[in-house]
């Protein structure tokens, strides 16, 4: 009843534009960029033609990667509104499209965690919320396996190689993993922060760690067509309602 209290007095928004209806307007969610085969099939880049492996693969700590969308537009604005602005719903929303994008069931979820000052200044994780729709949607266990023992400072500005050196030593594990382990974060640049946490997860004893992110920011590859209405079948943002 508060719930349903809130979205009345609260209703949500576009979480594109913030303006039209919920999960994404019309215009949106023409504008959105669905990412689909052909692509990488380790990492699911797009490519004009499939391929097993390409040069925007992860660290080879990461077995596979997935994401739903690319990282710009609409759902840039998303991920920033969930990230800094709080917007928890869109990790429902993002979460039921992670889970159309990933084939498989681990043996349990995780996430990528904060570190304790930028999770002391936002209030929340915004990958654990995700990681959470996830776990619901694969029924499978989540489980909280790293933990964040250092900040590098923001990585925007860093190349893959001095991202994955800044990484390095920023993650131990909280216990033993399971044999495969599926690691959840927001979005998707070079792998070098899902990749030190697969390091680490691996060397705790995983047989086999997957990411699966909402977006995934790719440079100078082709870009798949905007799908106005191309969405997986059945995803909340192809059908404009509310995942609840």
């Amino acid at each position: 009843m508060f719930g349903g209290l809130l979205d009345a007095l609260f209703p949500k928004r576009c979480a594109g534009c913030g303006a039209g209806p919920w999960p994404f307007c019309d215009r949106c969610r023409r504008e959105v960029v669905a990412l689909a085969p052909p692509w990488c099939e380790r990492c699911g880049a797009p490519s004009s033609e499939p391929v097993p492996s390409c040069r925007h693969c992860p660290p080879t700590s990461i077995a596979r990667a997935r994401a739903p969308f690319l990282f710009e537009g609409p759902v840039r604005r998303a991920v920033h509104r969930l990230k800094f602005a709080g917007w928890l719903p869109v990790a429902e929303a993002l979460g039921v499209a992670m889970i159309q994008a990933w084939e498989g069931r681990p043996d349990a979820v995780t996430w990528v965690p904060l570190s304790r000052r930028r999770l002391s200044d936002r209030g929340f994780d915004q990958a654990r919320a995700l990681a959470s729709e996830v776990s619901r949607g694969l029924d499978v266990p989540l489980r909280r396996l790293l933990r964040r023992v250092g900040d590098p400072g923001p990585q925007a500005q860093r190349g893959g190689d001095a991202r994955r050196r800044a990484m390095r030593g920023m993650f131990e594990a909280t216990t033993g993993p399971p044999r495969e382990v599926l690691v959840v974060d927001d979005v998707l640049t070079t792998g070098a922060t899902a990749g030190a946490c697969a390091e680490v997860l691996l060397a705790a004893g995983a047989s086999r760690v997957g990411v699966l992110t909402a977006a995934r920011s790719v440079s100078g590859s082709p870009t798949p067509s905007i799908l106005g209405d191309g969405f997986a079948s059945g995803s909340v943002v192809a059908r404009g309602i509310s995942p609840r």
